[in-house]
């Protein structure tokens, strides 16, 4: 029961209501219903869904997932082989029921797989995971309960809607009876125009999108006071981001999370309007509703608070495993307790994020997480954004080296140095620094690390080594 008896009942309690709004073009409660029962003769027993945001994505999203079916979320820019050989291995590998024309718009049954997402990538096959109805239910419920959605909120989430973000972000509103707006594609003036016209209350985006937007709202003073709630994902919020945040939207709520498509929601804090900031740090909250967090290490032996290892889970919410692409690592389980691999520690039952183990940099036999790096970068004055990779060193294996956006003017390898000698320690410190006109970032908006060496390695005009 992930979220087609919920449409129905708001359709049959309040027809007329907005349910979901595209690029200013607009579904009912009953327009979603009324569309998506007639799209469901045509829906396969999978469907491939690769679209950009349109106002026939929730219809078809929702006719993709009726009874028994299930639905593959594909990036529309992924390149032509790589969707050909996604639909290849689903033929081979998807076992989905035996479905019907005649089937009502209604959920199947709650153990059963719904969704087949896919890990990012353009270069290799991504990894297929799949998630039954009943693990999104859970998501949702708790989800819900930790944000605080309420029917009455107009969500914005103005990113693809391939993306697990904004995807769950949609349904969880179709599951809540909540309006929910997307745009047709990301655009700081029409994010603002939205806010300022459309009773947006809630967005949901990617950190990156919300210094943007944050900033630029400063400047071209628009009222962002409206919005009660902002929820982040993809990386811990820095400084300069959150105080801009603040300022624009003063009285929302800044929730920030960590979790992964395979694992869900795992852990998360919300700063309210008025609390003191708090940024630089590494932790990420306390486990959301019913979930527990355990440390492990590689030998699924339990760790003592502070002690860095294997993030591990244990939750309703983890989805089922993998179709393909399970290398014995991607996704481990302990005895019950699953990890993505991602490293960190507990302190005051507050889980701290060091970051992935495949990120992670090896440099004269030290372990360095580029998250820790960049976390210190951008608590420097004159930092506004920063991003740290581990370059190839034939005397260290790795060094660290660091890109940095400045905030205003210039800033040097020797102020950088010196702001990082009283919070970082030596042996994790870069050994080359750059200046950024940007971030190396995805089109989904998220930070790029390799894309980072690919500028230093071409020379990129984006790009500057400081000197000191």
């Amino acid at each position: 029961m992930p979220f087609l008896d919920k449409i129905q009942r708001w359709a049959n309690e309040r027809p007329d209501n907005t349910a979901v709004v595209v690029a200013g073009r607009r579904l009912s409660w009953a327009d979603l219903r009324d569309s998506a029962t007639g799209a469901v003769p045509a829906s396969a027993g999978v469907t491939v869904l690769a679209e950009t945001n349109s106002i026939d994505f929730p219809v078809r999203f929702a006719a993709a997932v009726a009874g028994g079916r299930q639905c593959a979320v594909l990036d529309p820019a992924w390149p032509t082989a790589l969707h050909e050989e996604i639909v290849q291995r689903l033929e081979e590998s998807a076992q989905p029921f035996p479905v019907s024309g005649d089937d009502p718009l209604a959920d199947g049954p709650p153990d059963s797989t719904f969704l087949i997402g896919l890990t990012s990538g353009t270069t290799s096959v991504p990894k297929a995971f799949t998630r039954s109805r009943k693990s999104w239910q859970r998501s949702f419920e708790a989800s819900i309960e930790f944000f605080g959605l309420r029917p009455d909120d107009v969500t914005l989430a103005p990113g693809p809607l391939v993306s697990s973000l904004n995807l769950y972000a949609l349904a969880e509103c179709l599951y809540a009876g909540s309006e929910f707006q997307t745009l047709e594609s990301f655009d700081v003036g029409d994010v603002h125009a939205a806010i300022t016209h459309d009773g947006v209350t809630r967005l949901v985006l990617v950190p990156t999108m919300l210094r943007l937007l944050s900033e630029r709202g400063l400047t071209g003073c628009v009222d962002a006071s409206g919005v009660k709630t902002i929820i982040c994902a993809g990386s811990k919020l820095d400084a300069r981001t959150l105080e801009a945040a603040r300022r624009w939207a003063p009285n929302a709520t800044i929730f920030e999370y960590y979790g992964a498509s395979e694992l869900s929601f795992v852990s998360g804090a919300g700063l309210a309007a008025g609390e003191p900031l708090d940024a630089g740090g590494t932790g990420i909250g306390h486990p959301f509703p019913g979930v527990e967090v355990r440390i492990l290490d590689d030998d699924g032996s339990e760790l003592t608070a502070g002690e860095a290892g294997n993030i591990c889970v244990r939750s309703g919410m983890v989805s089922n495993g993998y179709l393909w692409g399970d290398d014995g690592q991607a996704l481990r389980s302990f005895d019950g307790w699953f990890t993505v691999g991602d490293q960190g520690y507990l302190a005051d039952g507050e889980l701290h994020i060091l970051g992935r183990r495949s990120d992670m940099i090896l440099t004269s036999g030290k372990n360095v997480y580029p998250h820790e790096v960049e976390l210190a970068l951008a608590s420097i004055p004159g930092v506004a954004a920063a991003v740290a990779a581990g370059m190839a060193d034939d005397l260290r294996g790795q060094r660290v080296v660091a890109g940095v956006v400045p905030s205003h003017g210039g800033i040097t390898a020797t102020q950088l140095k010196a702001g990082l000698e009283s919070i970082l320690p030596r042996d994790k410190r870069p050994h080359q620094y750059f200046a950024l006109s940007e971030l190396p970032t995805t089109d989904r908006g998220k930070v790029s690390r390799n894309m980072l060496l690919e500028w230093i390695g071409s020379r990129d005009q984006r790009v500057r080594h400081l000197e000191r």
